[in-house]
């Protein structure tokens, strides 16, 4: 196939990197995914063929992804569950890096997170920082994205946020609800992606959308628009985290867990960067009002069950 190189994707079945993939496959572009799971249904079927992450087997992880051209790491957990750590997942994602370099990758798109820093105390702002450092000091040519949140029709957090405000008497927000984030639609951070991945520059990323909301009125906007009359009401920081475990227990999933509140109350969702994508929050949630929001979306049984 003409121009035609190999691409790796991690998770190819989940969300951010399914669209990865379609977007390569769309070009004409070879794709291979790397994946915790690869009896996992294959939504590509032929078209891309999945290898087991073999994180313990670095040669095994070596030779999958000999001849691979570029690759796109969205590998990360959410939160710390059973064997899965934040740890974890940094120790896995450097022996990825090794990996690459021992397979002659040329380039490494990576997907972190606004306002990583190796130095904070958040697990999960800190094992992103420590993974751009390491990617930086590879012999890896880099593009590294930071998305805030990322929305889409697998999203969580805003359909959740919507299932919320449909389903329950009041819908609380913690503390003032000043503090912001600028959601990224998924298919702009895939496109970004595929563009960076053929560059040759190092580069990072600030992967934002085009409106900035404060967290309170992102919950407004969601309410206006799938018709909830549900009040709003703001409560102190421990009392609604205590809630949203409640509610955690309720439907058998972890809602929102505290380093997530943290993070959002001290604006790591937030940078004062340009947008990287076009796609306004607003107008997706307008088109998709009727279905936003009718089905709770689980975190466990996506990733662990």
């Amino acid at each position: 196939m003409k121009n035609s190189k190999l691409h790796a994707v991690t998770g190819s079945f989940g969300y951010s990197g399914k669209y990865i993939t379609k977007q390569l496959l769309a070009k004409g572009q070879q794709v291979i995914t790397l994946t915790g799971n690869p009896q996992r249904h294959n939504p590509f079927g032929e078209q891309v063929r999945a290898y087991a992450f073999n994180f313990e087997n670095p040669e095994a992880l070596a030779a999958s992804l000999e001849g691979v051209d570029t690759l796109y790491n969205t590998y990360w957990v959410r939160f710390d569950h059973g064997k899965a750590s934040y740890q974890k997942a940094v120790d896995n994602t450097l022996k990825l890096i090794a990996a690459a370099e021992t397979a002659g990758v040329r380039r490494m798109v990576h997907v972190s997170i606004s306002n990583p820093n190796s130095d904070s105390h958040l697990g999960y702002f800190h094992g992103k920082g420590l993974l751009e450092e390491a990617i930086q000091k590879s012999s890896l040519s880099y593009a590294i994205l930071r998305p805030t949140v990322i929305f889409g029709r697998e999203d969580i957090l805003i359909n959740n946020i919507a299932w919320l405000l449909r389903r329950f008497p009041l819908f609380v927000i913690p503390g003032n609800g000043e503090y912001k984030l600028q959601p990224i639609y998924v298919e702009d951070l895939a496109e970004l992606a595929v563009r960076s991945g053929a560059a040759e520059d190092n580069q990072i990323i600030e992967a934002i959308g085009p409106e900035t909301f404060t967290f309170k009125d992102l919950v407004g906007m969601l309410k206006t628009k799938v018709g909830s009359r549900t009040p709003i009401i703001h409560l102190p920081t421990g009392i609604s985290y205590w809630l949203s475990k409640v509610v955690g227990l309720m439907v058998g999933d972890v809602l929102l867990t505290k380093e997530e509140v943290i993070g959002l109350m001290d604006n790591l969702l937030y940078t004062d960067a340009p947008p990287a994508g076009n796609t306004r929050l607003s107008d997706w949630v307008a088109e998709n009002s009727e279905t936003l929001g009718k089905e709770y979306h689980h975190e466990l049984k996506r990733h662990y069950k």
